[in-house]
């Protein structure tokens, strides 16, 4: 009898339950909120406006290219991929209820492995779909030039990446300090220009350490990128900058500037081969000082722009990537 009684209580408790939520306010008007959300989807879906955005989004849409090892280049970069908004698109057209090319929204899609995902590897360049340069400027003698260079740089409103060498920023502080106030980037060159590769694990963690330890002390800044001296490493030095969190820079395109080339013909030799990613490696040299006005504008004329490392390995898409011409969209950012 109890438990007839029990379960009658609870059927008719179940019962009132379900009554209130019908007669509930809240939930009435989520069930309508939920009809009304479905009903413009299949009118969104059924109007040719959108089905024609759908259609020229699958035409224009750029896939993210995914960071990786490459087996000439070594460690390369990703790069965002770039779709259409299809729904804000949608909604920036259905006023007029025509489709019209210069109103579509973009957006960018991200890749799914990264630079920093990648084992310890060498960069030698950026990735060709990303139409940017970065010059390379190893420093560790040369302080006659250096003015003259940064005087060139500040005219085109360029930012290198500076590469350091710690023996060289303790003798210079005050030199070291004005390339950072111009807004370069700087980065590590070791401490004493050793041939890196030849070093025991311990030795090539105190060159490290003690470039970073006077390069913060300097300039209150912790460099990410390291350069070799004379682009010399093993695996073991690359391991060992991966564990005091750098990663190292080789170059694309050298200018030999060392060798003091006659300047025309070293710029008629660079500048041909500079390409979007190409990393161009140089130093404070007669050479370079002469040279580096040309080499700048050379690459301007070929629609290429000059950024630090730590732009072009940056995946962010460049803004001049949504020019219509390219991708079929708008032309503003």
């Amino acid at each position: 009898m109890k438990r007839k009684m029990v379960h009658m209580i609870l059927c008719c408790t179940v019962v009132i339950l379900a009554l209130g939520a019908i007669q509930n306010p809240f939930a009435t008007q989520y069930i309508e909120t939920v009809k009304l959300n479905a009903s413009m989807m299949v009118e969104t879906v059924e109007d040719p406006l959108y089905e024609t955005i759908v259609e020229h989004a699958n035409k224009v849409n750029i896939p993210a290219i995914d960071a990786k090892i490459d087996r000439v280049w070594k460690a390369m970069p990703g790069y965002n991929g770039l779709e259409v908004d299809v729904e804000k698109s949608y909604d920036k057209m259905k006023e007029s209820g025509t489709f019209n090319q210069s109103m579509l929204i973009f957006k960018d899609t991200k890749p799914s492995i990264h630079l920093s995902d990648l084992d310890p590897a060498p960069i030698y360049r950026g990735v060709s779909e990303k139409p940017m340069t970065a010059l390379l400027i190893n420093v560790a003698w040369g302080n006659d030039y250096l003015p003259d260079m940064l005087s060139t740089l500040r005219e085109h409103q360029v930012q290198a990446t500076f590469f350091l060498d710690g023996s060289w920023v303790k003798k210079n502080p005050q030199m070291a300090i004005m390339i950072k106030e111009e807004g370069h980037e700087i980065g590590s060159h070791a401490y004493s220009h050793p041939q890196m590769s030849k070093l025991t694990e311990a030795r090539i963690d105190e060159e490290l350490s003690k470039t970073t330890d006077v390069i913060e002390a300097t300039l209150d800044e912790t460099p990410i990128w390291f350069a070799p001296p004379s682009g010399d490493y093993n695996q073991l030095v690359i391991e060992r900058v991966h564990a005091h969190d750098m990663q190292t820079i080789m170059w694309t395109v050298d200018t030999i500037d060392w060798k003091n080339p006659e300047v025309n013909s070293m710029i008629s030799r660079v500048v041909p081969k500079m390409e979007a990613g190409s990393m161009l490696l140089m130093h404070p040299t007669e050479s370079s000082a002469k040279g580096l006005d040309a080499m700048i504008t050379g690459i301007k004329e070929k629609n290429l722009m000059l950024g630090t490392v730590s732009e072009l390995m940056n995946e962010t898409r460049l803004p001049r990537n949504m020019e219509v011409d390219i991708n079929g969209g708008s032309s503003s950012d």
